[in-house]
Parts: structure tokens; sequence; C-alpha cells
């Protein structure tokens, strides 16, 4: 195998893509090349956009993680995968030497790298992983569903770590991309659904889906919640705005014994009210992205038909494209998920 040559979009710092044309080597022992189909935007990206991860990423990086493909090589030792599958990628290298990984918990490894910020992502034509962050999924799936996997993952890691089970009344505060996919999967799992946002436009989308929806800035959230659950309160909330109203909201809705599955990236200490965690014995559970268990879980909801991907993704751009599809999500109030098309067959 030769090096190939390729079209990868870099992040040069101040809100600024590139487009180059790079030499792809061939796959080394142990890992998987793969041709990007579609790419998706998450929030994490748009951080990075913004700069607030220049001193972790730098300006020179290819970004990108939420990703669909079809291998194109492999390197020597590789078995389980072989050119011409169709493949999704979990962005996660682990050390297998810290305590976390000794544990079996490598998705939080103490030195954890994330493919695609801690190394160059998936905004190129092909791109070289691990074999073992990768997941074949059937031909029979879109390349342009199967990027949501990634996301929807997060959103399987949230409700497995709350124990959810069919029948308890479920809050997601916060109807972004993220919330409305826990939601998704909430429901799957038998749960009943509120979701609390503020944005008019996230809440028609969320009551397209078939939600329950609530406005706290036009309605009394706690005193609705209660109403909706027989004064009881909800058993599973899932805190996914990353705001401090939100994290006010989860302990006054909670039930008793309820669970607070932290879900968001709060990047500055909230005050919570942790009296009443002792006074209804609630519980507060930590979600960071996702096992390879929640993977398989994600591919089979995917492909089932499980998430209503039509509804959430709501834009494909192309890589050459990739400065305006970054510009165009800032301040657009409609926007869920928008997928960068890398393909070029």
């Amino acid at each position: 195998m030769s090096t190939t040559e390729i079209s990868a979009a870099y992040y040069k710092g101040s809100k600024q893509f590139e487009i180059a044309k790079i030499m792809a080597p061939p796959p080394l022992a142990g890992e998987v090349q793969i041709r990007t189909a579609y790419v998706g935007i998450c929030g994490t990206d748009l951080h990075a956009f913004h700069g607030r991860m220049d001193t972790r990423i730098g300006c020179n990086r290819i970004i990108g993680h939420e990703m669909s493909g079809i291998v194109e090589n492999v390197g020597e030792g590789v078995r389980h995968l072989k050119p011409g599958q169709h493949v999704v990628v979990r962005p996660l290298a682990h050390c297998s030497e810290c305590p976390a990984c000794k544990s079996g918990l490598q998705h939080i490894c103490h030195n954890l790298k994330f493919l695609g910020l801690d190394t160059d992502g998936a905004f190129q034509q092909l791109w070289t992983v691990p074999e073992y962050t990768v997941h074949q999924i059937p031909e029979s799936l879109p390349l342009e569903c199967a990027a949501l996997i990634e996301p929807v993952s997060v959103a399987c890691h949230g409700v497995s770590r709350s124990r959810l089970q069919a029948g308890e009344n479920v809050v997601v505060i916060g109807g972004g991309p993220i919330g409305l996919l826990i939601a998704m999967v909430a429901k799957h799992a038998g749960g009943n659904i509120i979701i609390s946002e503020v944005s008019e436009a996230r809440l028609a989308i969320a009551k397209k889906l078939g939600f329950k929806v609530l406005n706290p800035s036009q309605q009394d959230i706690v005193a609705s919640v209660m109403t909706e659950t027989n004064a009881k309160g909800a058993d599973v909330i899932f805190e996914v705005s990353g705001t401090q109203p939100g994290v006010d909201t989860m302990t006054k809705i909670a039930a008793s014994r309820a669970r607070i599955v932290m879900t968001a990236i709060h990047s500055e200490k909230r005050p919570i009210d942790l009296f009443q965690f002792f006074w209804r014995e609630i519980e507060l559970i930590g979600a960071r992205v996702y096992t390879h268990e929640d993977y398989e879980k994600a591919i089979e909801l995917v492909t089932n038909g499980a998430i209503d991907t039509g509804t959430i993704i709501t834009d494909v751009g192309s890589l050459e494209n990739i400065q305006q599809a970054f510009e165009a999500l800032e301040g657009n109030p409609t926007a869920m998920k928008s997928l960068i098309k890398v393909a070029d067959w």
C-alpha cells in the first residue's frame, strides 16, 4: 500500500478552516483506514471553532469525530475488518494501564485521548484509527444516518447510567440535539418523557417528535412537573442544559430517591441545593461519553428506526464548504444536527 493524496479541513484558529491537500499514509499494524462518508458537527467542535480549546488542540488540527464511512485498507494483524465494510468509529483511545482501564472502565481512562481533538479527526477523506475503535454497521443503514451513532451513544450511556425502568417519569432539561436523543432513547426504554427547553424553535421540534414539552421561561416548571406526575416528581432527570437554571431545576422537580444524570459539561463550578439530596435521598450520577456496549446499542436503535434521524439531521454541507457550515450554525435556532459530506465517490 502507498500514500494517497486526499483533502482535509484544518482548524487554523480564529474561527477559520483551511482545506489542504495532504498525503495519507497506509495504515500501520493494528490500524484501519476508513474512507469518510459523513461527519456530524457537534457542540465540542463548535467550542473548538470558537477558540475555546486552542490550548488543548492547537491551531493546526483536523477535528471531527461523529462519523460514518467505509473501510479502505487495514494494517497488519487486523482480523475482524476488511475493505468495503461500512463502519463507524468510537473515538476514544485508552492507555490500558491506569486504574480505570484495569477496572474495565476504559471509556473514562485517566489518560484518555479523544480522537478528533487530541489527535487528527474525521474531517478528511481518509481517516486512520486503531482497530479497537471501529464498529461495523449494516450496509442497509444509510451512511448519513449512521453519522448520528456517536451522539446516540452518548444518549444510550446516560440512559443506561440512570437505571431507567419502564413507566418511570423522566424530565430532560435541555432540548438540543443530545437532549432530544436522550428523550428518544429513554422513550424506547419505556419512560414517560417531558422536555424542558426555553427555545421555542427547539420546543417545536420536540413536539414534532411527539414529546410533552415545558418552557420554564413561560411556565412554572415545578408546578407543571408535579401536575404531570400526580405530585410525585420526576423519577429520572437528565441535566443537559449546562446552565445554572437547569441545575436549580433538577433538585426542585426530583421525586423521592430520584436519579439525576449529569450529561451536560459544566465548565464552571455550580451552586447545588445539597439539602434536597439529603431530604429526598436523591442520587447524582455522572455520565461521560460511552462504552463499547453503548455503541452497539446505538447502532441497533438507529438501524431499527427508534431514532428519528430525519428530524435530527437538519443540514448537509460539503467538506469544501465547511467554513460556511460552521458559520451557519451560529445563532441558528432551527438547526439540530449539521453533517459534512466528505465522501468523493
